[in-house]
């Protein structure tokens, strides 16, 4: 007996093995039927068996397909292991990870923080920061330019993502120095319902709701001073009075430069700041250390 069997003739056989149906099978492996019968048929030519028992009433395996199975699907697992080891190293070796970000994580130091374990575990890896204005709330993960993000909760699509929190924050509100409420040491969100508000883009969707405040309004709309799209945009239209707006804790000083005061405001749940990365990238070597040291550094592993 021949025992050069390639790895696809195994797939094969599995595929018809567990379906138990030559067309579902290669619907399944994305084959034409003859092309998949024809491939069977070389297989059992090499092992000097049949492998499976056609008739009018169907597809059945004999006993030489029988015994087969169980070791088919450790071949291939055990080829699939291999595989992703070697893409591992081969990512691993010569490989970027992009960080997309649209609002400067400035928390203690939590950036370089995460760097150096990161490049401790993987010294051969280069990191690249992409910043991005707020039109994209996923901060490059929705159109593959980011590989990991550091974003804000809600995102557009959310199921498409798994994430780790970076900080849990109390809501303030910014307001120019020259408004009446910078007298009060703490704001009721009551008292902002008729404030005109700075928005997100349209484009953020949920996002721009949360920072909206919408699920504390009881119906009633919000006015829209300005649109700003970034941390400068939201600076300037502050300071020229054209509204007001919610702020994570944790950002106050990117905007408290001069011109604009910050003030705790109840009745709001917290914000959630994450490092976020796409579903199905879950699995990369690259993500999952950088997802890693993030929690340890935050304390959340």
């Amino acid at each position: 007996m021949t025992l050069d069997v390639h790895v696809r003739d195994l797939r094969y056989f599995v595929a018809v093995a567990e379906e138990l149906h030559f067309t579902r099978a290669a619907e399944r492996l994305y084959v034409s039927q003859p092309a998949l019968s024809k491939q069977v048929r070389a297989l059992e030519r090499q092992l000097g068996v049949e492998l499976f028992r056609r008739d009018r009433h169907g597809v059945a395996l004999t006993d030489a397909g029988t015994a087969l199975l169980p070791y088919a699907r450790r071949v291939l697992a055990d080829w699939a292991e291999g595989a992703a080891a070697v893409e591992a190293a081969r990512a691993a070796q010569h490989s970027t990870l992009v960080v997309g970000m649209s609002t400067s994580p400035v928390r203690g130091g939590l950036l370089p923080a995460i760097r150096s374990r990161f490049t401790a575990a993987h010294p051969e890896a280069v990191i690249r920061l992409r910043q991005v204005n707020w039109e994209d709330p996923s901060a490059g993960l929705a159109d593959g330019a980011a590989d990991v993000a550091f974003v804000w909760l809600p995102l557009p699509g959310q199921e498409r993502y798994d994430w780790t929190v970076v900080a849990e924050e109390p809501l303030m509100v910014a307001l120019p120095d020259t408004h009446p409420l910078c007298d009060r040491t703490e704001v009721d969100f009551t008292d902002l319902l008729d404030e005109p508000f700075l928005a997100l883009p349209q484009s953020t969707g949920p996002l721009r709701d949360y920072w909206l405040a919408l699920d504390a309004r009881d119906g009633r709309p919000p006015r829209i001073g300005a649109e700003i799209a970034s941390t400068e945009e939201t600076y300037e239209a502050l300071t020229a009075g054209l509204g007001v707006c919610l702020v994570a804790a944790g950002n106050v000083p990117l905007l408290t430069l001069g011109g604009v005061t910050a003030r705790p405001v109840r009745g709001l749940t917290p914000s959630r700041y994450v490092l976020a990365w796409r579903r199905e990238d879950g699995r990369r070597p690259l993500v999952r250390a950088y997802a890693q040291a993030c929690r340890r550094v935050t304390g959340r592993s």
